[in-house]
């Protein structure tokens, strides 16, 4: 089973900039779909990202498309997600998750579709 450990979390301002790593470790994650959900303080768990494990395309929550963007890096076991234009509701404990799947990235936007779990990344904004 693979291990993913999320960090680059912190708190920033409103309009700032932030990348988040996810880094793998026990398996490979070159075969996987690679997501970022995200959970505010009392809302559900939701999707923001996901990409192929080709990296051939991705895709994005309304809320967060145009502002962030998931890359992968096979070689270094490792998916990010670069954040701009940070609005105080993007603050949510942020989640690495990887699910197995051929299909496209837009078709990953299910918890329940995910098996393997980071601990999560707190990131705050600050008005």
């Amino acid at each position: 089973q693979v291990e993913l450990v999320e960090s680059g979390g912190g708190l920033v301002q409103a309009g700032d900039s932030l990348r988040l790593s996810c880094a793998a470790s026990g398996r490979s994650i070159g075969s996987r779909i690679m997501g970022w959900f995200r959970q505010a303080p009392g809302k559900e768990r939701e999707f923001v990202a996901a990409i192929r494990w080709n990296a051939d395309n991705s895709y994005y929550a309304d809320s967060v498309k145009g502002r962030f963007s998931i890359t992968r890096d096979n070689k270094k076991n490792t998916v990010y997600l670069q954040m701009s234009s940070l609005k105080p509701e993007d603050t949510a404990v942020y989640y690495c998750a990887a699910a197995t799947g051929l299909g496209p990235a837009a078709a990953y936007t299910r918890e329940s579709q995910y098996d393997n779990w980071g601990q999560g990344t707190q990131v705050t904004v600050s008005s």
